[in-house]
């Protein structure tokens, strides 16, 4: 994949397709679309090829399409506009309570720990299906070198503009051939894979990605297919993953969600074990190494942090759930006590870590 223009590429067979903000669109199954947008581009009207892009969505999406109005003004106003009001334009509904507090959600910190208790101090990351780069984010203020790809150009779009603007961004569908892409010192699937088919030769397509002395690979909260699920999607059971992943440890996701906010490592468990768990995760590769303690490398934000009370608090110090759905997913295995007296805004200190390690404060983007 090469650079044609300032706003599109052309694959390996020579086919253009649109990249407006540096971000390639690359789905197979949306090639009208791409053509559309080339002509828009390529006329330099970018807020029109940028309007149609940012309207598509994935194939288990069942919510409404954003109005053209709204994304007009989400393009044009991207400057001075939060992340939870781009979220807003976008139509994205209980999708966005979901991103606009998966900083303090025990399924985020799961993926956390298994990043931390497997580190491996990788130079370069890839992570499929990326959202908006939460756990992008978070490496790359460690130094790494990121590269996030997801079905939902707006996604990335959002990610570009709001929460990691440094990463190498991809719009592809997991399914379809993907560009030349690695090695890679650390490859990452998160809370995602339960949505993807087919896995078995998307999993080789990650696992292809790895450097072959140090890689490591990490497929975060997996449904299980045993457990009756919030969500849609695929899932699988925790042995149909063993199978899948022959070599690697699996977690429960909440025993890794414990392990965090204790400081600890995590004890893996044989797929027999999980059976009656909500999601699991799994950890392979080469440079697999063994489960350390989960103590502050990605568990805590990185030093000078400033850090906000967790926005689940209201005025009074309570959590306020932003729905009833939110709270019945997260509720149970959330790490932050049910009320604070935290202050809006402090440094990260020692006073403060461990309040920081609950996710009582957290480390919010700037234009959260």
């Amino acid at each position: 994949m090469i650079a044609d223009t300032a706003h599109s590429v052309r694959d390996a067979a020579g086919c253009r397709w649109p990249a407006p903000d540096g971000i390639p669109f690359l789905r197979a199954g949306r090639r009208a679309l791409a053509e559309a947008a080339l002509v828009h581009l390529d006329a330099g009207e970018v807020e029109a090829a940028l309007v149609l892009l940012l309207a598509d969505q994935d194939d288990w999406w069942r919510g409404p399409t954003a109005e053209p109005a709204a994304l007009q003004r989400l393009v044009r106003e991207r400057e001075t506009l939060t992340l939870r009001e781009a979220m807003r334009l976008l139509a994205w509904g209980p999708v966005a309570d979901y991103f606009a507090h998966r900083w303090s959600d025990p399924t985020f910190l799961a993926g956390l720990a298994l990043a931390e208790a497997h580190w491996n101090e990788p130079h370069s990351a890839f992570e499929l299906a990326c959202g908006i780069g939460h756990h992008l984010r978070e490496l790359a203020r460690r130094g790494v070198a990121v590269t996030g790809a997801d079905v939902v150009f707006a996604k990335l779009w959002v990610a570009r503009h709001w929460v990691v603007p440094e990463a190498r961004l991809l719009c592809l569908d997991a399914a379809q051939p993907w560009p030349h892409l690695g090695p890679f010192d650390l490859v990452a699937c998160h809370d995602a894979f339960y949505f993807l088919e087919p896995k078995r030769p998307i999993l080789e397509a990650l696992r292809g990605l790895l450097d072959p002395a140090r890689g490591v690979l990490l497929i975060g909260h997996v449904h299980n297919r045993d457990w009756p699920n919030l969500s849609a999607g695929a899932a699988v059971s925790a042995g149909e993953m063993a199978a899948l992943l022959p070599d690697a440890r699996l977690y429960e996701d909440a025993e890794l969600t414990r392990a965090l906010a204790a400081g600890r490592a995590p004890q893996a468990a044989p797929a027999d074990d999980l059976r009656g768990a909500e999601a699991f995760a799994a950890a392979a590769g080469p440079g697999l190494p063994a489960p350390r303690p989960v103590t502050g490398l990605l568990a805590l934000p990185p030093p000078g942090a400033v850090l906000r009370r967790n926005p689940l608090y209201d005025a009074e110090g309570r959590i306020a759930w932003p729905s009833e759905r939110y709270g019945q997913e997260y509720g149970a295995l959330a790490t932050y006590p049910p009320s604070t007296s935290q202050p809006p805004s402090v440094p990260l200190t020692a006073a403060t870590v461990e309040a920081a390690r609950r996710r009582e404060l957290v480390d919010l983007p700037e234009g959260w």
